[in-house]
């Protein structure tokens, strides 16, 4: 039996499921000037899912490195979501 496409299946739900928290805690915390973060994750992932020859590790990193691209919009979206009142706003200490 080969199994490469079953966990291929569940690691990309759980990237894209990690990947939910982290903009929306990344946006509460820094705002959307961290989307640079996620464009350096994003690169690099796809980056090396080039390199790697192995056919699991290489689509493992392409997910990641889509999902950080992917990121950076939804970073903007959830700035969006906060004004309208969807999401809690951090109050800034004075």
């Amino acid at each position: 039996m080969h199994f490469t496409g079953l966990i291929i299946g569940v690691a990309t739900f759980v990237i894209i499921g990690l990947f939910h928290p982290l903009v929306i805690k990344g946006e509460y915390y820094f705002g959307v000037k961290i989307w640079w973060v996620f464009a350096l994750m994003g690169i690099v992932a796809i980056a090396l899912s080039v390199a790697v020859s192995n056919v699991l590790w290489s689509t493992l990193l392409a997910v990641w490195g889509a999902s950080s691209l992917w990121s950076i919009g939804e970073l903007f979206e959830q700035r969006k979501r906060v004004e309208k009142g969807w999401f809690p706003k951090r109050e800034k200490n004075k």
